[in-house]
Protein backbone atom coordinates (compact mmCIF):
# COMPACT_ATOMS: atom_id res chain seq x y z
CA UNK A 1 0.00 0.00 0.00
CA UNK A 2 1.26 3.43 -0.92
CA UNK A 3 2.41 5.54 2.03
CA UNK A 4 -0.60 7.76 2.74
CA UNK A 5 1.58 10.55 4.10
CA UNK A 6 3.22 10.91 0.68
CA UNK A 7 -0.03 11.44 -1.23
CA UNK A 8 -0.13 15.10 -2.20
CA UNK A 9 -0.93 17.39 -5.08
CA UNK A 10 0.18 20.93 -5.69
CA UNK A 11 -2.58 23.34 -6.73
CA UNK A 12 -1.72 25.56 -9.66
CA UNK A 13 -4.90 26.28 -11.62
CA UNK A 14 -6.02 29.61 -10.28
CA UNK A 15 -5.94 32.42 -7.76
CA UNK A 16 -8.48 34.53 -5.90
CA UNK A 17 -8.08 38.10 -4.66
CA UNK A 18 -10.38 40.65 -3.11
CA UNK A 19 -10.36 42.44 -6.46
CA UNK A 20 -11.72 39.33 -8.18
CA UNK A 21 -14.87 38.81 -6.13
CA UNK A 22 -18.33 40.36 -6.34
CA UNK A 23 -19.79 42.35 -3.42
CA UNK A 24 -22.64 39.84 -2.93
CA UNK A 25 -21.75 36.33 -1.71
CA UNK A 26 -24.60 34.57 -3.52
CA UNK A 27 -23.70 36.27 -6.78
CA UNK A 28 -20.08 35.24 -6.28
CA UNK A 29 -21.24 31.67 -5.69
CA UNK A 30 -23.33 31.79 -8.87
CA UNK A 31 -20.25 32.94 -10.77
CA UNK A 32 -18.21 30.00 -9.49
CA UNK A 33 -21.17 27.69 -10.02
CA UNK A 34 -21.39 28.67 -13.70
CA UNK A 35 -17.68 27.99 -14.10
CA UNK A 36 -18.05 24.59 -12.39
CA UNK A 37 -20.97 23.64 -14.63
CA UNK A 38 -19.05 24.74 -17.72
CA UNK A 39 -16.17 22.52 -16.60
CA UNK A 40 -18.52 19.51 -16.80
CA UNK A 41 -17.67 18.37 -13.29
CA UNK A 42 -19.31 15.05 -12.42
CA UNK A 43 -22.23 15.67 -10.02
CA UNK A 44 -21.39 19.35 -9.69
CA UNK A 45 -24.43 19.75 -7.41
CA UNK A 46 -23.14 17.31 -4.77
CA UNK A 47 -22.54 18.98 -1.42
CA UNK A 48 -21.65 17.78 2.06
CA UNK A 49 -24.31 18.65 4.62
CA UNK A 50 -23.19 18.71 8.26
CA UNK A 51 -25.73 18.69 11.10
CA UNK A 52 -25.41 18.13 14.86
CA UNK A 53 -26.95 15.09 16.55
CA UNK A 54 -28.52 14.88 20.00
CA UNK A 55 -25.20 13.83 21.56
CA UNK A 56 -23.52 16.96 20.20
CA UNK A 57 -21.54 15.10 17.53
CA UNK A 58 -21.34 16.54 14.01
CA UNK A 59 -22.92 14.31 11.39
CA UNK A 60 -22.14 14.70 7.68
CA UNK A 61 -23.36 13.20 4.41
CA UNK A 62 -23.58 14.07 0.71
CA UNK A 63 -26.84 15.56 -0.61
CA UNK A 64 -27.68 17.31 -3.89
CA UNK A 65 -28.42 21.02 -4.04
CA UNK A 66 -31.54 21.58 -6.13
CA UNK A 67 -31.94 25.35 -6.12
CA UNK A 68 -29.72 28.38 -5.56
CA UNK A 69 -31.43 31.71 -4.94
CA UNK A 70 -30.86 35.04 -3.23
CA UNK A 71 -32.25 33.42 -0.07
CA UNK A 72 -29.88 30.46 -0.03
CA UNK A 73 -29.45 26.80 -0.98
CA UNK A 74 -32.24 24.21 -1.20
CA UNK A 75 -32.26 20.41 -1.09
CA UNK A 76 -34.85 17.68 -0.50
CA UNK A 77 -34.94 14.64 1.75
CA UNK A 78 -36.95 12.51 4.18
CA UNK A 79 -37.97 14.58 7.20
CA UNK A 80 -37.84 11.43 9.37
CA UNK A 81 -34.22 10.64 8.45
CA UNK A 82 -31.34 11.19 10.84
CA UNK A 83 -30.60 14.54 9.22
CA UNK A 84 -34.25 15.55 9.45
CA UNK A 85 -34.38 14.71 13.15
CA UNK A 86 -31.14 16.59 13.77
CA UNK A 87 -32.35 19.65 11.87
CA UNK A 88 -35.56 19.66 13.91
CA UNK A 89 -33.41 19.95 17.06
CA UNK A 90 -30.57 22.18 15.80
CA UNK A 91 -31.34 24.67 13.05
CA UNK A 92 -27.71 25.53 12.32
CA UNK A 93 -25.86 23.59 9.64
CA UNK A 94 -22.83 23.71 7.36
CA UNK A 95 -22.58 22.75 3.71
CA UNK A 96 -19.51 22.22 1.59
CA UNK A 97 -18.93 22.09 -2.16
CA UNK A 98 -15.64 20.59 -3.39
CA UNK A 99 -14.83 20.94 -7.08
CA UNK A 100 -11.47 19.23 -7.34
CA UNK A 101 -11.17 19.79 -11.08
CA UNK A 102 -11.05 23.54 -10.40
CA UNK A 103 -9.13 23.15 -7.12
CA UNK A 104 -11.94 24.96 -5.30
CA UNK A 105 -14.05 24.62 -2.19
CA UNK A 106 -17.00 26.66 -0.98
CA UNK A 107 -17.75 26.44 2.75
CA UNK A 108 -21.14 27.69 3.93
CA UNK A 109 -22.62 28.06 7.42
CA UNK A 110 -26.18 29.07 8.09
CA UNK A 111 -29.59 28.42 9.53
CA UNK A 112 -32.01 25.92 8.03
CA UNK A 113 -35.76 25.77 7.66
CA UNK A 114 -38.35 23.76 5.76
CA UNK A 115 -39.41 24.99 2.35
CA UNK A 116 -43.11 25.78 1.79
CA UNK A 117 -45.20 22.71 0.94
CA UNK A 118 -45.94 24.08 -2.53
CA UNK A 119 -42.22 24.14 -3.36
CA UNK A 120 -41.81 20.56 -2.12
CA UNK A 121 -44.86 19.43 -4.10
CA UNK A 122 -43.54 21.05 -7.28
CA UNK A 123 -40.11 19.47 -7.02
CA UNK A 124 -41.49 16.05 -6.05
CA UNK A 125 -43.73 16.07 -9.13
CA UNK A 126 -40.67 16.67 -11.34
CA UNK A 127 -38.85 13.56 -10.09
CA UNK A 128 -38.83 10.28 -12.05
CA UNK A 129 -41.70 8.01 -11.07
CA UNK A 130 -39.33 5.38 -9.65
CA UNK A 131 -37.78 7.99 -7.36
CA UNK A 132 -41.22 9.05 -6.16
CA UNK A 133 -42.07 5.41 -5.35
CA UNK A 134 -38.75 5.10 -3.52
CA UNK A 135 -39.62 8.07 -1.30
CA UNK A 136 -42.64 6.10 -0.04
CA UNK A 137 -40.77 2.78 0.15
CA UNK A 138 -37.74 3.65 2.26
CA UNK A 139 -38.01 4.29 6.02
CA UNK A 140 -34.81 6.28 5.72
CA UNK A 141 -32.21 5.85 8.50
CA UNK A 142 -34.24 3.15 10.30
CA UNK A 143 -32.66 -0.25 11.03
CA UNK A 144 -34.13 -2.91 8.72
CA UNK A 145 -33.63 -6.68 8.70
CA UNK A 146 -32.48 -6.92 5.08
CA UNK A 147 -33.01 -5.46 1.61
CA UNK A 148 -36.18 -7.48 1.07
CA UNK A 149 -37.97 -4.96 3.30
CA UNK A 150 -37.28 -2.23 0.75
CA UNK A 151 -38.12 -4.44 -2.23
CA UNK A 152 -41.43 -5.54 -0.72
CA UNK A 153 -42.32 -1.95 0.17
CA UNK A 154 -41.50 -0.89 -3.37
CA UNK A 155 -43.83 -3.54 -4.84
CA UNK A 156 -46.63 -2.54 -2.48
CA UNK A 157 -46.43 1.15 -3.38
CA UNK A 158 -46.10 0.40 -7.10
CA UNK A 159 -49.38 -1.52 -6.79
CA UNK A 160 -50.98 1.17 -4.65
CA UNK A 161 -50.25 3.94 -7.16
CA UNK A 162 -50.77 1.86 -10.31
CA UNK A 163 -52.11 4.01 -13.15
CA UNK A 164 -52.18 7.16 -11.03
CA UNK A 165 -49.88 9.99 -10.02
CA UNK A 166 -47.60 9.37 -7.05
CA UNK A 167 -48.28 12.08 -4.44
CA UNK A 168 -45.58 13.53 -2.20
CA UNK A 169 -45.33 11.67 1.11
CA UNK A 170 -46.00 13.91 4.14
CA UNK A 171 -42.60 12.90 5.54
CA UNK A 172 -40.66 14.10 2.47
CA UNK A 173 -39.81 17.63 1.38
CA UNK A 174 -37.33 20.43 1.06
CA UNK A 175 -35.10 22.59 3.21
CA UNK A 176 -33.57 26.00 2.68
CA UNK A 177 -30.15 26.87 4.10
CA UNK A 178 -29.89 30.61 4.71
CA UNK A 179 -26.17 31.43 4.80
CA UNK A 180 -24.59 33.62 7.44
CA UNK A 181 -21.08 33.04 6.09
CA UNK A 182 -19.67 31.80 2.78
CA UNK A 183 -15.98 31.09 2.25
CA UNK A 184 -14.43 30.71 -1.19
CA UNK A 185 -11.26 28.60 -1.18
CA UNK A 186 -8.94 28.51 -4.18
CA UNK A 187 -6.02 26.11 -4.09
CA UNK A 188 -2.59 27.65 -4.60
CA UNK A 189 0.95 26.30 -4.91
CA UNK A 190 2.86 25.21 -1.80
CA UNK A 191 -0.36 25.23 0.29
CA UNK A 192 -0.49 29.04 0.20
CA UNK A 193 -4.17 28.92 -0.66
CA UNK A 194 -6.51 31.88 -1.18
CA UNK A 195 -9.45 32.09 1.24
CA UNK A 196 -11.99 34.87 0.85
CA UNK A 197 -14.85 34.85 3.36
CA UNK A 198 -18.16 36.71 3.34
CA UNK A 199 -19.93 37.47 6.62
CA UNK A 200 -23.63 38.36 6.52
CA UNK A 201 -24.50 41.75 7.97
CA UNK A 202 -27.68 43.82 7.98
CA UNK A 203 -26.51 45.97 5.11
CA UNK A 204 -25.15 43.10 3.04
CA UNK A 205 -21.85 41.21 3.21
CA UNK A 206 -18.50 41.99 4.80
CA UNK A 207 -15.53 40.48 2.97
CA UNK A 208 -12.35 39.33 4.72
CA UNK A 209 -9.28 37.30 3.77
CA UNK A 210 -8.27 34.29 5.85
CA UNK A 211 -4.78 32.86 6.12
CA UNK A 212 -4.47 29.37 4.66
Amino acid sequence: MKDISNIRKDYIQGSLSEADVLPNAIQQFEKWWAEAVASEILEVNAMTLATVNEAGFPSARIVLVKDISAEGFSFFTNYNSNKGSEIATHDRVAILFFWKELERQVRIEGTIEKLPEAASDAYFASRPRASRIAAWSSPQSEVIKDRSILENNEKQFEAKFLNEEVPRPPHWGGYLVRPVSIEFWQGRASRMHDRIKYLKEDEGWRIVRLAP
